[in-house]
């Protein structure tokens, strides 16, 4: 019992001085590191109004080589050309992330004919905007393939390489619906959920494993003015207090985490008390919250449009 008492203690001081130092950090952002000759692997960067783009553009300024795929050649030719003209490299990949056996061939490309990866950002996803009930199995299949078994296929592919040099950054763009769902989106929220819970848990067994050197970083925004989720947000007379991210502003946002190796990032702030108050509310109250914020019928245009 002795011992028990004494591991709590420490426990306890070890606790406070997490805050402490978390609060320090928030009142004093550390300072954001170097990006130089990294070699950044984003998946999804071939639409012209995606963030997936915009990621390769921060990382082109700060001089990284970029490795872009996506299953759009042509788009993600045309971000190529965007980030060459900003002075840094880029390599292009047509990768359907969702295909396992893909995501292994072009990894293997990728370490042959450009090195090994240090920074993955893993961002592609899709989804399916209909509820269960009218969603065709494939596109529920397909949906969880590219939101989240991607994710598995890439991380295999590139983490062994960043744990033998002592040297990497896993990045995993997931969205506020993965902390909390809403009804319609079923097969979306799963998704992300999956990814959310795969994330926490991959970064729990690298501290484990005392594997400092590899970061993890989880961004969830809230929805994205993309197109993507067109009609989806809280109800008229509410969304001037929380309109639809602008790409860019979130990506900037997103950046400034990133390069700090924060570990959970929410665009905006306030989704931090969406997340918190999820797990400490009822479950009637959730649903009262959901129908006040129109939350309840959220519904985006189409039904598979792509980040």
């Amino acid at each position: 019992m002795a011992v028990v008492v004494v591991d709590f203690l420490i426990l306890t001081a070890k606790v406070i001085g997490y805050i402490l130092h978390a609060l320090i950090r928030w009142i004093k952002k550390p300072r954001e590191k170097t990006v130089r000759n990294e070699i950044c692997l984003i998946t999804g960067t071939a639409s012209a109004t995606g963030v997936g783009r915009l990621f390769a553009l921060e990382f082109a300024r700060r001089g990284a080589t970029l490795v872009l795929w996506d299953v759009d050649t042509k788009g993600n030719e045309n971000t190529a050309r965007e980030v060459r003209k900003l002075g840094a490299k880029a390599y292009t990949y047509t990768c359907d992330v969702s295909q396992r056996g893909l995501v292994h061939a072009a990894a293997s490309c990728v370490r042959r004919e450009v090195g090994d990866v240090t920074i993955l950002i893993n961002n592609a996803g899709i989804v399916a905007g209909m509820p269960i009930l009218q969603c065709p199995d494939e596109q529920m299949e397909r949906t969880m393939r590219t939101n989240c078994h991607a994710h598995f296929w890439t991380v295999k592919a590139f983490l062994p390489q960043m744990i033998k040099r002592g040297h990497g950054h896993i990045v995993t763009i997931a969205g506020s619906l993965g902390l909390f769902a809403t009804g319609c989106l079923e097969v979306y929220c799963a998704s992300k959920f999956a990814v959310v819970g795969f994330h926490e848990a991959l970064s729990h067994e690298l501290k484990a494993k005392r594997i400092d050197s590899v970061k993890t970083t989880l961004v969830c925004p809230y929805f994205i003015d993309t197109g993507m989720f067109h009609c989806c947000g809280i109800r008229r007379e509410l969304k001037a207090l929380l309109p639809p991210i602008k790409p860019d502003h979130f990506v900037k946002a997103a950046m400034q985490g990133i390069l700090r190796n924060q570990h959970m990032i929410c665009v905006p702030r306030v989704m931090y008390f969406g997340a918190i108050s999820k797990n400490l509310l009822p479950w009637d109250v959730q649903v009262l919250i959901q129908k006040f914020l129109g939350l309840d019928r959220c519904i985006p245009q189409k039904a598979a449009q792509k980040k």
